[in-house]
């Protein structure tokens, strides 16, 4: 095969059996680089960009833990992940650099929420 003469079509499907980035959109990995919350087995809920996924394990990046959320409408993370949260009633840890977590659940963020989120306190700890 002289892979100068290829046409359009035969490029398009080798594309395709090495994961093109069309393809890719439509896997488990399509919230790659995207603001999510997840929910994890042992460490609770987090919220941050998701840079990695194999499995279930993910690294976010500029990670805040979601101490104690409450959401703005409704009563579910999802909702936290639609209408952001009630400052007043949640309790937001600062961010790190990136954590690794073993997730059970990740849910995507809309602006909506994702500015909630990053305009939350910090949580301080009391005395």
């Amino acid at each position: 095969m002289i892979l100068d003469d290829l046409t359009i079509g035969q490029a398009k499907e080798l594309a395709n059996l090495f994961g093109s980035k069309e393809q890719s959109n439509n896997t488990l990995n399509s919230m790659l680089n995207k603001k999510v919350i997840i929910r994890t087995y042992s460490a609770g809920v987090w919220f941050g960009l998701l840079s990695e996924k194999a499995g279930n394990e993910v690294i976010l990046k500029d990670a805040r833990r979601m101490y104690r959320w409450w959401a703005k409408e409704s009563i579910s993370l999802s909702a936290v992940a639609i209408h952001g949260l009630i400052h007043e009633k949640s309790k937001i840890v600062e961010s790190v650099e990136s954590v690794w977590l073993e997730a059970i659940e990740i849910i995507p963020c809309t602006d909506v929420s994702i500015k909630s989120i990053e305009d939350a306190e910090n949580v301080k700890a009391q005395q």
